[in-house]
C-alpha cells in the first residue's frame, strides 16, 4: 500500500491523501500460503458445530486463491477519496465523501471486528446524498495500522475520534456505529455530547440488571433476544476469552497463515449475520467477505485487531457504571440476529427511534444496505 504525504513527516496533525496500492508481491505470497495449506482433519458429521467445516473453507479458499479479483476490489475501494492522520501517535485511516449538498450533516460510520471500512461500501453512496460521509478504519485493523502503543481501548479511541472530526472543521455531526462500533458511538456521545447531534446504532448489546423487575412484561420477540444474549455470551467464552487474554499468542497463527485468518473471521460472520442466511457468503456476498478478510491479512492487523478486546478487557471504566446518555440515540435491531430490548437501552441512552427489521444481521451496511440507510435517514430526519 502506498501513501501521497501532503505535509511533512512532522506535521503529525496532517492530513494526508492516501492510496491502497498492494503489491503484486503481497499477492503472490498470498497465492503461495494458499497452495501450501497443511489442511486439519475434522470430526465427522458435526457440521458448524465446532466451527468452520473443512470442506467448505478449502472450496473458500480456492476461491480466494483462484478467482477472486482483489485488483477489482482495491479498484472498487479507491473511489473512495482516502486519507490519515496521526492521533495520539496512532496512524488513522479514513474516507471522506462529502454530499453536494453544502450544508449536509456530517455522518461518521463506524465498524467493528471483524469488520473494516470495506463493509461500508454499498452505503458510502447513498448516504453522501445527504450527509458528508466519513468513514474510519478503527486504530489497530486495517489501513489504520497495528497499535502504536498500549492502551487503545474505547474511551481512548472515541477521543481520538472526536479529535479527527474537529480537524475536518465538523463542530456538529452524527455518528453511526454497529457492533462494537455502537459502543464507540455512545462513548464519543458522552465525551462531546455538545458536538454529537445523535447517534444510530445497529447490533447493540444491551444487558439486564440483577434486578427481577428488569424481567417482568418481555414480550415474546424480547424473550427470544434474552436467549440469544445467553447464546451470545456463551459464544463470546470462545474468541473473546482468546482475544481479551492471549492476543499475541493467537497472533503468530492468524499473521503467518491465510487460511486461519480466513476461518476466523468466517466463523464469526457465520455466527453474526442474519440466521435466514446457510452461509456467510449468502447474507453479505462472497466477494465482500474475501474482501473484508483480504484487508485483514495484506495489513497484518490480525494481531492488533485482538489487542483491542484485551484493552477492553484490561479497561476499569469499560464495565464501569455510567451516566445515561443525552445525546438522541436511534436503534435498529435486526430480529433474527440481534440482542437489544429497548428497556435495557434506554437504561443508558436516550432512546428517541426504535427500529425492529425482520432482514439483515450484525453486518447491516453489507446485508441489508437499503434498510440501514432509509432507518439513519429517518433518525436523522427527527433531529432536523
Amino acid at each position: 500500500m502506498t501513501t501521497t504525504p501532503s505535509a511533512t513527516p512532522n506535521d503529525d496533525a496532517a492530513i494526508r491523501p492516501f492510496h491502497i496500492a498492494i503489491s503484486q508481491a503481497d499477492l503472490d505470497d498470498l497465492r503461495d500460503r494458499l497452495a501450501r495449506t497443511r489442511w486439519s482433519g475434522e470430526v465427522p458429521g458435526v457440521g458448524w458445530s465446532r466451527g468452520v467445516p473443512v470442506d467448505y473453507l478449502k472450496g473458500l479458499a480456492g476461491y480466494w486463491a483462484d478467482e477472486y479479483d482483489w485488483r477489482k476490489a482495491e479498484a472498487r475501494l479507491n473511489e473512495f477519496p482516502q486519507f490519515t492522520t496521526e492521533v495520539d501517535g496512532q496512524n488513522i485511516h479514513f474516507a471522506h465523501v462529502r454530499s453536494a449538498k453544502a450544508d449536509a450533516v456530517p455522518l461518521l460510520l463506524l465498524h467493528d471486528w471483524p469488520g473494516s471500512f470495506t463493509q461500508f461500501t454499498e452505503v458510502i453512496g447513498p448516504l453522501s446524498e445527504d450527509f458528508h460521509v466519513i468513514v474510519i478504519s478503527t486504530p489497530g485493523v486495517g489501513f489504520s495500522g497495528p497499535l502504536s502503543a498500549p492502551g487503545w481501548n474505547t474511551g481512548k479511541i472515541a477521543s481520538a475520534f472526536v479529535e479527527l472530526m474537529s480537524r475536518l472543521g465538523y463542530d456538529r455531526y452524527g455518528v453511526q456505529g454497529g457492533g462494537g462500533g455502537a459502543w464507540i458511538a455512545a462513548e464519543m456521545s458522552r465525551q462531546a455530547p455538545d458536538r454529537v447531534i445523535g447517534i444510530h446504532l445497529n447490533g447493540l448489546i444491551t444487558f439486564p440488571s440483577d434486578d427481577p423487575a428488569d424481567f417482568a412484561g418481555l414480550t415474546e420477540g424480547e424473550q427470544e433476544r434474552l436467549a440469544r444474549l445467553q447464546n451470545f455470551r456463551d459464544d463470546m467464552m470462545g474468541f473473546n476469552v482468546i482475544q481479551s487474554t492471549r492476543p499475541q499468542t493467537l497472533a503468530y497463527g492468524l499473521h503467518d497463515s491465510p487460511v486461519g485468518q480466513l476461518a476466523w473471521i468466517t466463523e464469526k460472520f457465520k455466527e453474526w449475520t442474519d440466521s435466514a442466511a446457510d452461509l456467510p457468503e449468502d447474507a453479505v456476498g462472497r466477494d465482500n467477505l474475501l474482501t473484508n478478510i483480504s484487508v485483514y491479512w495484506f495489513t497484518g492487523t490480525a494481531g492488533s485487531s485482538a489487542n483491542l478486546y484485551y484493552e477492553m478487557a484490561h479497561d476499569p471504566g469499560a464495565w464501569a457504571p455510567k451516566e445515561r446518555g443525552t445525546v438522541p440515540a436511534g436503534v435498529a435491531v435486526a430480529l433474527s440476529t440481534d440482542v437489544a430490548i429497548r428497556r435495557f437501552a434506554e437504561r443508558d441512552l436516550n432512546v428517541t427511534h426504535w427500529t425492529e427489521l425482520d432482514r439483515g444481521g450484525n453486518f447491516l451496511s453489507l446485508e441489508q444496505p437499503e434498510l440501514l440507510v432509509a432507518d439513519v435517514r429517518a433518525f436523522f430526519d427527527t433531529l432536523s
